[in-house]
């Protein structure tokens, strides 16, 4: 067996994997104790990486470039050859005709920091647009936006060191034990370490992170800026700002004391739905703090004036001075694995390599310089809700998507659908060829993945990370920068500029690239230019800024109060309070907050291949208050339809004490390839920040009602491993099948469940169940076989029921009508020696699990498969969390669990 140092794919912590492979698989993963971002923590998504890139999963990944000539055609395989003409004759038709605007990109997070530069090149150098954005448009614009605004330079000034530093830490609009769980680990070492330090959790929901807190201000969604100025407020009425650090190193103070002087507690109570003596202790907490940290996410940037979000909680750093020192300062905590890294190259409609300027004359020539071109063009290119509104109206053509799934992850998605079927040619660059957007691709072209990459990344806290290649690609999937490369030589001869492009694109490795971004960020806020890819290999991770000669990065920026602003500078913003796009109303008279989950990732493409990661949440669920339910007369389990101003889906849903009434919470990462609809994201807004383009996701205003038209379906069908160990069926292939079914059905469920012997559940409610569509249904999980399958059926009780058993194992499942035993068929065919019992349940007219027997609930420690119910149980007894842990390990390994099962002692406590 042989290892390979990289680093986790999933969000921006950033952490340091060790691969295992063998004979070109990859085995297993563990942390890399030597990388300075989790010393050798995973959390549940990064130790189950390995899961990811199982022989099972060659299902789901894209393996040969597709073509289809129409529309309505189905897609062929095609040759790279004729991949790449055609996508570089259709673009350079486009632009002989329309324009080099009429054509776009929009790329990723997940992108390699030398992917993302030839894509940039490409874009804003040869073809001259600046049509090129990305997912991180979606989720870091307004961070990026927030820093430049008031610091001078999209430059996070903190490290995860500067959490054991802190005295006080405030996580705002933050999830973190479930959205960055190792960066959480790090603040339960830290209070661990010193028991005095205080958190403080700003959040609508009463999260983990919040159970967590010595104060939880559980404000109204979208009124951010009304608490901070309060904060503000109350500082300046006790003396307790820094007016030697503002008279020193900043400017605009007095612009926005007088707008906070408005901004009494009270006031700000009434706006927020807080205590205003809550307000008061954030405010004493804050300013009074030997050292205060902040670390915040979507919560902030999720809104529509998410930009000034970000700067009003910087305003409360520069007010009392908590930058620049050990544990103070603000920290955007960065949502993917790369999005840092194509902030630095210029990675988005309004940005240049090396945070220059778009609008800087200076700085566009430099970059025209760097690239060999005549110029590069001024005017900002189309941010993602507005290159897809230019993509339904026809503005824009052609869009080439590498590497993201709009088609789950925008908002307003009846919109983004509508797009992509109508523009002229879509170019899906992909390493999963199952997402919702490969749908609408008229070209596919097939890109390697996590453990076949070779480049770059940057986390959270400046510091770039080499990313090895452990295994070959599958197929015929081509690294991201070389099928840019690739097509930048044809598109150039196409348009006229043949050896310009070969000039451009002489790239022959990766190492190449970065060499060139290295050089484009001498002199700059990034410096770079003391590293080098032997370097990194050699010494590990290192933070930038790291210029040449330079023995080391930086741990923290602006420790000198020196601001890269034309005065030198820090600037105060004028934050005012504004509500959010929609607000609730007659009509739609809930607030809806969106949200992750601890198990799952963005739009699950790589994280719903796993089935083990389905366990803690195993379906899209509406979290809402229990006075809300009984005012609709609602209960656990039931269908809901939710509706906003764009569109609805039909979800169950579960009673929750995390939110407060008159809100709930649904997560986002479920899209139409696991659901019925288009997913979480048709309901939310397109309307976006002015300054940041990044749109409101966070939000939206909703109405919930019971759902109990049709007849309800359940399918399940059960794999094991073969003599290879090879899954049989294969349950990707499986799910696939069934996909394509998820638009009968107005809900619907589509999952995984088990570990070993996985089982695929999908759970459905359609307005009429046709025979003719229950006997498609039936083939595709081999229930068929009239000869082979046991069958009960009661028209009068609305009972129909199927099963393939096979030795002592449940293989197969399907029940119409009647479903309530679902849940624990699904146990019982996950253990797999249920044969008898169930044989018994299936020939009765039982529609009831048999008495005293029910599902186990949902796993709490994935690592360890250890549910909550028998959880709840120990802690009845009488049984210690330590105790708990020494007998069952849960908690004891990754550590993402923790904060549940104290949460589940606490309240037995209660």
């Amino acid at each position: 067996m042989a290892e390979t140092k990289s680093t986790c794919c999933y969000c921006g912590v950033g952490c340091g994997v060790v691969i295992e492979h063998e004979a070109g698989r990859i085995t297993g993963v563990r942390g890399d104790p030597d990388h300075p971002a989790n010393f050798g923590r995973l959390c549940t998504k990064g130790s189950t990486l390995h899961l990811s890139a199982s022989p099972e999963t060659l299902a789901a990944r894209a393996l040969h470039p597709e073509l289809r000539a129409r529309r309505t055609d189905a897609r062929t395989r095609v040759s790279w050859d004729d991949a790449l003409d055609t996508a570089a004759d259709k673009f350079a038709a486009i632009i002989a005709e329309h324009g080099p605007d009429a054509v776009a990109i929009y790329g990723a997070g997940q992108l390699l920091t030398e992917d993302y530069y030839v894509f940039n090149k490409l874009m804003k150098g040869l073809i001259g647009s600046n049509n090129l954005d990305t997912n991180s448009r979606l989720c870091m614009s307004s961070a990026v936006a927030g820093y430049k605004l008031s610091l001078g330079a999209d430059a996070p000034p903190c490290s995860y060191e500067d959490i054991r530093h802190t005295e006080a830490l405030f996580i705002s609009g933050s999830n973190t034990a479930f959205a960055h769980p190792i960066a959480f680990r790090r603040v339960e070492d830290a209070r661990k370490a010193n028991p005095d330090m205080k958190l403080v959790v700003i959040d609508p929901r009463r999260t983990d992170t919040a159970e967590a807190a010595d104060l939880h201000l559980p404000l109204i969604p979208g009124t951010d800026i009304a608490l901070y100025n309060a904060m503000l407020h109350v500082m300046l009425w006790e003396g307790w700002v820094n007016r030697d650090y503002i008279d020193a190193h900043t400017e605009g103070f007095d612009a926005l004391k007088k707008i906070v002087r408005e901004y009494t507690p009270a006031m700000a109570a009434s706006i927020c739905g807080l205590d205003k003596n809550a307000i008061e202790q954030a405010a004493q907490i804050f300013a009074t703090s030997k050292a205060t940290m902040s670390m915040y996410c979507q919560g902030l940037n999720q809104f529509s004036f998410g930009t000034h979000n970000n700067s009003a909680l910087i305003n409360l750093h520069l007010a009392t001075g908590q930058i620049g020192r050990p544990g103070a300062g603000p920290f955007s905590l960065t949502g993917q694995p790369n999005a840092m890294g194509g902030r630095e190259v210029g990675g988005l409609a309004n940005l240049l390599s090396a945070h220059r300027d778009m609008a800087n004359p200076a700085h566009r020539a430099e970059v025209a310089a760097l690239w060999g071109v005549d110029s590069v063009p001024a005017t900002p290119g189309k941010s993602a809700v507005e290159l897809f509104k230019a993509l339904k109206s026809g503005e824009v053509k052609a869009v080439w998507i590498a590497c993201t799934n709009p088609a789950q992850s925008m908002p307003d998605q009846a919109l983004i659908h509508d797009a992509l079927k109508t523009a002229e040619f879509v170019i899906v660059q992909e390493a999963f060829g199952h997402t919702e957007t490969c749908t609408y691709a008229d070209l596919l072209l097939p890109a390697t993945t996590w453990g076949e990459k070779d480049g770059t990344v940057t986390n959270s806290e400046r510091a770039i990370t080499r990313v090895r290649a452990a295994v070959s690609a599958p197929g015929e999937a081509r690294h991201d920068w070389a099928i840019v490369v690739d097509f930048a030589r044809r598109l150039g001869t196409r348009l006229g500029k043949g050896a310009l492009a070969e000039r451009m694109f002489s790239y022959a490795s990766p190492e190449e690239i970065w060499n060139e971004h290295r050089e484009s960020t001498r002199g700059r806020d990034l410096d770079i230019t003391g590293m080098s890819y032997t370097m990194l290999e050699q010494a590990g991770p290192q933070q930038w800024p790291f210029p040449e000669g330079a023995s080391a990065g930086k741990v923290r920026l602006y420790e000198d109060g020196v601001y890269p602003t034309p005065t030198g500078r820090a600037r105060f913003v004028a934050t005012e309070h504004r509500i959010t796009a929609e607000s609730p109303s007659a009509h739609y008279p809930l607030h809806l907050n969106t949200g992750r989950l601890r198990d799952q990732w963005h739009g699950m493409s790589r994280t719903g291949l796993v089935a083990r990661l389905y366990s803690h949440e195993s379906e899209p669920l509406l979290h809402m208050h229990q006075d809300d339910m009984e005012r609709r007369r609602l209960a656990d389990g039931d269908l809901v339809k939710v509706k906003s101003r764009r569109g609805e889906v039909v979800l169950k849903i579960q009673q929750s004490a995390t939110v407060r009434p008159g809100q709930c919470f649904v997560p986002m990462h479920w899209g139409g390839n696991t659901m019925g609809g288009q997913g979480v994201n048709v309901l939310m807004p397109s309307d976006f920040d002015p300054t940041s383009k990044q749109p409101e996701l966070k939000h939206a205003a909703v109405q919930v009602e019971k759902y109990t038209a049709g007849k309800s379906l359940v399918l399940m069908r059960r794999s094991e491993a073969d003599a290879d160990g090879n899954l049989q069926p294969n349950p990707l292939a499986v799910m696939d099948r069934l996909r394509q079914w998820l638009p009968h059905f107005p809900y619907a469920s589509l999952t995984l469940a088990g570990r070993n012997s996985p089982v695929v559940m999908l759970k459905a409610r359609g307005e009429e169940l046709a025979p003719e569509l229950i006997e498609a249904l039936d083939r595709e999980i081999a229930l068929d076989d009239p000869t082979r399958v046991l069958s009960y059926q009661d028209s009068r009780k609305d009972v129909a029921k199927r099963a393939l058993v096979e030795g002592d194992s449940l293989t197969a499942v399907r029940l119409a009508g009647e479903t309530k035993a679902a849940d624990w068929l699904a146990d019982m065919m996950v253990q797999g020696h249920s044969a008898a019992a169930v044989r018994q349940w299936l020939l009765a007219p039982l529609t009831q699990p048999p008495a005293g027997q029910a599902a186990r609930g949902k796993v709490i420690c994935n690592c360890f498969d250890v549910a909550e119910d028998d959880i709840l149980a120990a802690f009845r007894a009488g049984e210690s969390l330590d105790g708990l842990q020494a007998r069952t390990k849960c908690g004891t390994n990754c550590g993402s669990c923790v904060p549940e099962l104290k949460r589940l002692r606490q309240s037995v406590s209660n």
